[in-house]
């Protein structure tokens, strides 16, 4: 009687031993991306000295769709998303973005479905490019003042 239930928790080990291997990814991923924004929050961007300065703004005057990107990231660090708008509001969204395609990566390898990502055709990097122009000139204008960090 003993050897069917040698098989049933042979084969729910063997089931959990699996369900870990697929979420290695993820998992390795979050890892990184939480000691990534633990840095950023331990060591405050906005304290000079700390992070080089971002030589489009030190050269030109204007600032590139990533400035103000660090200090964002420190903001999300210290729970503080209104900061983190002000910072970077592209930033942010890229955040989201990050989170939801790795949340949607989990679930599919728990589930065991192989995933490689998202596949972006040329129109969806042009209108990231897009996007991305757009904001930075406009946070370069008088009028988009409120997107300065």
């Amino acid at each position: 009687m003993s050897e069917p239930a040698a098989r049933t928790s042979a084969a729910g080990g063997t089931a959990r031993a699996g369900r870990i291997r697929r979420l290695a990814g993820p998992l390795t991923a979050l890892v990184a991306g939480v000691a990534a924004f633990a840095c950023v929050g331990a060591v405050d961007p906005a304290e000079p000295g700390h992070y080089p300065v971002c030589p489009l703004l030190h050269l030109t005057g204007l600032y590139c769709p990533a400035c103000g990107g660090l200090r964002s990231a420190h903001a999300v660090a210290h729970g503080d998303p209104a900061a983190a708008l002000g910072a970077n509001a592209l930033a942010v969204a890229g955040y989201a973005a990050g989170a939801l395609l790795w949340a949607l990566w989990c679930v599919r390898a728990a589930r065991g479905v192989r995933w490689s990502g998202p596949r972006p055709r040329a129109v969806h990097w042009w209108a990231l490019g897009a996007l991305t122009a757009a904001f930075t000139v406009v946070r370069n204008l008088p009028f988009g003042s409120g997107l300065v960090p």
